[in-house]
């Protein structure tokens, strides 16, 4: 289907498409703002939704800017370039009441979102992008076109860490020096597959992961021999294999090739360790500003025993702790627990407690138990929280949750279930990724009588 017709861009989905109309039914146009008009064209039907993209623009939108990346809608890792920075607070103000209507059949108002001082480039302390071949036999590194397999070069991104941009313009190059060959799946040939860099915000450190297909490869000494001496600003040079055919990008086998293997940055004030497989949010700033909202939100006193749900490495509840008389913290991955007790310890805090389970059986238990919790703090992965854990919740029944979400469309969800028993107090929206259709959000829930 490959009609084209003249349209009028009058809302955003949630995930920061333009709807248009054509004989009555939805378009989605990706890169179209609400105030764009123009020409489109339909280019493919799923699910029975139609989808297009822009040939021409007779009008543009008030919130319309020139992005600074000319490939940022085929890339999608930024597609907000073209929008003004207030117009993306606001969309996402509006996207977190949208879904808490539609999802969860509460009529609410989000505070305004709290945007990126500074400018909102130049932020993400992580990238992870992949190694492909180019017509003329170049190697190159990239990312993948949306919704697709097809790898786009990128010499330059705009909401990434300078430095990290500048190592890996030159690994490329060693890379192409000696000749190296890409992974390609599909045929099992080739050897390198992803580079990972992670860059500290507070401290001059740096880590690249390299991964590669199998343990040996061609030129391995001089290539990471070169690295080194080419990029005096790593820190860390880790090796991970990843022999599996998989999308997941990190292999289970690491060696370090030199440095400590992690870097540590500074959150809060706390000093964390962060290793390869660690999570830890990709914009440092406005991670301080969420989580000093969300304890601030909690209303915190020196007697309060706090559990920290799905607590990663630690920093929600490392962060609380000299609030209050003491934090638990529950996670199933056992690397991220080992990093919590790492954590804990380096930065001298003696009332915070770690444990590797299952945070439904955990808060279970203690319920059975009789134990009391004050503050409960949940930060779950995007598909949000599992019905067995809200029952859970229901159940250990602390005066107060701060639940903060990736996904306002989950969020809405489980905070609908949690309805019967908590009230919602208040919603903040906070801009951990600008120049992206995603918001991070904070919801107070109150015990109710």
């Amino acid at each position: 289907m490959r009609e084209r017709f003249l349209a009028e861009c009058r809302d955003f989905t949630y995930e920061g498409k333009g709807v248009c109309e054509y004989q009555g039914r939805p378009v989605f146009v990706e890169g179209m703002l609400p105030g764009d008009a123009g020409e489109v064209e339909i280019i493919y039907e799923r699910n029975h939704q139609l989808y297009g993209e822009i040939k021409s623009l007779e009008k543009k939108s008030g919130d319309r800017i020139d992005p600074r990346c000319k490939i940022h809608h085929a890339c999608g890792g930024c597609s907000f370039q073209c929008l003004a920075y207030e117009a993306q607070l606001g969309f996402k103000k509006k996207t977190v009441e949208e879904q808490f209507r539609k999802i969860g059949k509460m009529t609410i108002e989000a505070l305004p979102t709290i945007g990126m001082e500074g400018g909102p480039y130049s932020y993400r302390d992580k990238i992870q992008v992949h190694f492909g071949k180019d017509d003329r036999g170049q190697m190159f590194s990239g990312f993948y076109k949306e919704g697709t397999h097809v790898l786009l070069p990128v010499k330059e991104c705009f909401i990434e860490n300078k430095k990290a941009r500048l190592i890996l313009k030159k690994v490329n190059e060693i890379l192409n020096k000696y000749k190296s060959e890409p992974f390609f799946e599909h045929e099992d040939f080739g050897d390198f597959r992803s580079a990972l860099i992670r860059t500290s915000y507070y401290r001059d450190e740096t880590m690249l992961v390299l991964v590669t297909a199998r343990y040996e490869f061609p030129h391995k000494k001089e290539i990471f021999a070169s690295i080194k001496s080419g990029c005096p600003e790593l820190t860390t040079l880790v090796h991970n294999i990843n022999d599996r055919h998989t999308n997941v990008i990190l292999g289970e086998r690491s060696n370090i090739i030199f440095g400590k293997g992690y870097i540590e940055d500074e959150l809060c004030g706390l000093t964390y360790r962060i290793s390869p497989k660690s999570f830890y949010q990709v914009n440092p700033p406005m991670t301080e500003i969420l989580y000093k909202t969300a304890i601030d939100f909690a209303n915190l006193s020196p007697n309060d025993m706090v559990l920290d749900a799905y607590c990663g490495i630690g920093t929600i509840g490392l962060t609380c702790a000299k609030y209050v008389r003491k934090v638990v913290g529950v996670e199933i991955v056992a690397d991220a627990i080992k990093d919590a007790k790492e954590n804990a310890k380096r930065n001298n805090i003696n009332n915070y407690e770690p444990y590797l389970d299952d945070a439904p059986l955990f808060m279970n238990k203690w319920a059975r138990e009789g134990r009391k919790v004050d503050v409960l703090f949940v930060d779950p992965p995007r598909k949000g929280c599992t019905e067995k854990f809200l029952l859970s919740a229901k159940k250990l029944a602390p005066r107060t949750i701060v639940y903060v979400s990736c996904n306002p469309s989950t969020l809405a969800r489980d905070v609908a279930f949690l309805s019967d028993k908590y009230s919602l107090e208040k919603v903040q929206p906070v801009d951990l990724f600008p120049m992206t259709f995603h918001v991070e959000t904070i919801a107070l829930l109150k015990k109710k009588n």
